[in-house]
């Protein structure tokens, strides 16, 4: 029995690059909490801003989190690393 394994992307709507991870978990077969910031508003937006900026120290998409790894960009490796890594 492997770990529970939590997969969390901060992405925009708009963002070619946060779409490339969505597909890559998508066709990797990952389950994952997408939160599409920019449709998200008021404190909500603002609060999951937050947590992006305490993440990564910026305000930068897509940031992808699996369990305690942080993967800024769209980094197929690293990604899928942190993913193995995780199992």
């Amino acid at each position: 029995m492997g770990c529970l394994i939590v997969v969390k992307v901060y992405a925009l709507t708009t963002c070619p690059w946060c779409k490339k991870v969505k597909q890559l978990l998508d066709e990797k077969g990952i389950n994952y909490q997408a939160v599409d910031v920019d449709l998200l508003i008021g404190d909500e937006q603002n609060q999951v801003l937050g947590e992006v900026e305490k993440l990564t120290g910026k305000r930068s998409f897509p940031v992808t989190v699996i369990n305690d790894v942080v993967v800024e960009g769209f980094k197929s490796e690293d990604i899928l690393e942190a993913l193995k890594n995780e199992q």
